[in-house]
């Protein structure tokens, strides 16, 4: 690489603090929301710390700065970067961009619902807080009483989800609308490239900023968030020797920065060549990881203070039972008393109490148990959030707020997802004779084409699908093959020569030893992992929203190993009228 490869004429960055602010806005995304905590939730609580800021030194920093250098120093997108480093690396940059089209494919619909929310947060009662009448107007809908109102408002009104993958059912007109209005935007703040993106991003990377500052407050002043709270800085320490703890560890800081996609070289490539791109790598990943201790700081809180109201919801129903089964004064069992009382009573009467003695195993009150259960992605965000909202004084203000929030996290993501596609592309000579302003369009349409069958019933089913296969193992491909190439291909020496020439000074031994050793190492282990658990995994299953099963009135207990041998799935029911189906080939009876 050499210094005659700066091309004279490209846009630049009005400042280096729109830079910053663009790779935050980027990086910052739904996953520091509603993955992170879910993780902190799963390995013990602040214990998980440990691991993710170990690999935050070993692979998110020296990867993240190893892509600012390669944009910077090339002034080109990923095709062209890889492609002047060695002729035959102009895959990998192509890789990138495929990578970052599937992305761009599902990720907007995911805006789609906030903005669906965002426009039923503006009604007296919230939808998602009551169930609807039904079509007899004698009381609720059934499929709705049976699992909880903000399920059937995400499942059934949201999604307007089919029973299965096989059922695609057609558009659903107001999910179509609210992805082209998100499609438009993404198309008005990419229109004029980093002249009009930087001027966005100071929105889009700060304000999200103030609305969890906001969701801080309200959140640790809820009744029983301060048992959230507890269980997040009360580390298992005993975690740190699971194996999977340092696994997720090292993949959450992978995906969270953004590596591979090829939005931090095309970011880069608008920088003035001597911008001190190392500085800026360290603070943007130290931002990253803060947002995402922020974010779960708020999200326990919530936790708290919804796991507190299921808990005494729960003690409320077997102080009713103990009640009415012993003919007690309504005064004799306070909250505080009923589990005393069930001991009490267990072993005063044993034969009556023989008689509700499985109501109250089915329905044992447990706080650390309710806080111990982990929820991620949608369900986290669409679900959990909503249900903690509509208890909530003013929830239409805390709704707004919410998912405005989301919106412009999304969208912030966003622009770096389509800049990745776009700059690329644009380097090519045929592509730069467009004006930024058809070919950009083009693409915007092109991706909402292709993203419309995401709106379809059975749409969310094939959502799931690009979430959890498009961009897993090809990213770590991508980026195994990225340090690879730059570390024993193009030469570290030579790569050290480089960043001398932008900054002054070359890295140290830090960011030497990472690149050449520890990162590719971590990178073919999780690389590794990640074939051994798709194999050891068995047949894919995928969750199916059962209207039929749910609207019949099922407990799950009744339904456990339930098999639906129409449709060739063996189905496992979980809450809500969720079921786990994988496809098998034989005649099914009862599962066992």
């Amino acid at each position: 690489m050499d210094r005659v490869m700066e091309k004279d004429g490209r846009p630049n960055w009005d400042s280096p603090m729109q830079f910053v602010l663009a790779c935050v806005s980027y990086a910052v995304g739904l996953g520091n929301v509603w993955r992170f905590p879910y993780l902190c939730q799963l390995h013990g609580g602040g214990g998980f710390l440990i691991p993710y800021l170990i690999m935050l030194l070993l692979e998110g920093l020296p990867l993240f700065y190893m892509e600012l250098a390669i944009g910077q120093k090339m002034r080109l997108g990923s095709i062209g970067a890889w492609t002047s480093i060695s002729p035959y690396l102009g895959g990998l940059g192509l890789a990138s961009v495929v990578t970052s089209l599937y992305l761009c494919l599902y990720y907007n619909v995911i805006n789609a619902w906030s903005f669906w929310y965002l426009f039923h947060s503006f009604q007296s009662v919230l939808p998602w807080g009551v169930c609807p009448i039904n079509s007899n107007r004698t009381g609720p809908t059934e499929e709705c009483e049976v699992a909880t109102p903000t399920q059937y408002f995400f499942y059934r009104e949201t999604l307007n989800i089919s029973s299965s993958i096989e059922e695609h059912g057609g558009i659903h007109t107001g999910q179509a609308l609210c992805l082209v209005l998100a499609w438009a935007i993404t198309y008005l703040f990419i229109v004029r490239g980093v002249k009009s993106t930087g001027k966005v991003v100071y929105f889009t990377a700060t304000f999200p900023y103030l609305v969890l500052f906001i969701y801080l407050i309200r959140g640790v002043t809820l009744y029983g968030a301060i048992n959230g709270l507890k269980y997040m800085f009360t580390p298992k320490m005993a975690e740190l020797a699971n194996p999977r703890a340092w696994i997720n560890a090292a993949t959450q800081i992978f995906f969270s920065l953004g590596l591979g996609f090829g939005s931090l070289i095309a970011f880069a490539s608008y920088n003035q060549y001597n911008n001190n791109f190392q500085n800026q790598a360290i603070v943007v990943s130290l931002i990253n990881s803060g947002t995402s201790i922020f974010a779960s700081i708020v999200t326990f809180a919530i936790y708290g203070f919804k796991a507190t109201l299921n808990y005494e919801d729960c003690l409320d129903r077997m102080r009713i039972l103990l009640l009415n089964t012993f003919d007690l004064a309504e005064d004799a069992i306070s909250m505080d008393s009923v589990l005393e009382w069930i001991e009490k009573l267990n072993t005063t009467y044993p034969e009556q109490f023989a008689q509700i003695a499985d109501k109250v195993r089915e329905g044992e009150c447990n706080l650390e148990k309710e806080l111990d259960t982990a929820v991620e992605g949608t369900g986290l965000a669409f679900i959990v959030y909503s249900e903690a909202i509509k208890n909530m004084p003013l929830p239409q203000l805390w709704s707004v707020l919410y998912f405005f929030m989301l919106l412009l996290l999304g969208i912030g993501s966003m622009l770096g997802n389509i800049t990745a596609i776009i700059t690329p592309l644009r380097d090519f000579k045929i592509m730069s004779r467009m004006s930024n302003e058809l070919f950009s369009g083009l693409v915007c349409v092109f991706c909402l084409l292709l993203g419309l069958g995401f709106t379809t019933t059975s749409g969310n089913y094939w959502f799931t699908i690009f979430n959890d296969y498009a961009a897993t193992f090809s990213l770590l491909f991508i980026v195994l093959i990225e340090v690879i190439a730059v570390s024993y291909i193009y030469g570290i020496k030579r790569f050290e020569k480089d960043i001398e020439d932008m900054l002054g000074h070359r890295p140290n031994w830090y960011w030497k030893i990472m690149w050449a050793v520890t990162s590719p190492l971590l990178l073919i282990g999780l690389f590794i992992f990640y074939i051994i658990s798709y194999i050891q995994g068995g047949t894919p299953t995928y969750q199916a929203w059962n209207k039929e099963l749910v609207s019949s009135g099922f407990n799950i207990p009744d339904v456990l190993g339930l098999v639906v041998a129409r449709r060739k799935v063996q189905c496992n029911v979980w809450m809500g009228g969720w079921l786990w189906c994988g496809v098998v080939s034989q005649e099914l009876g009862s599962a066992p």
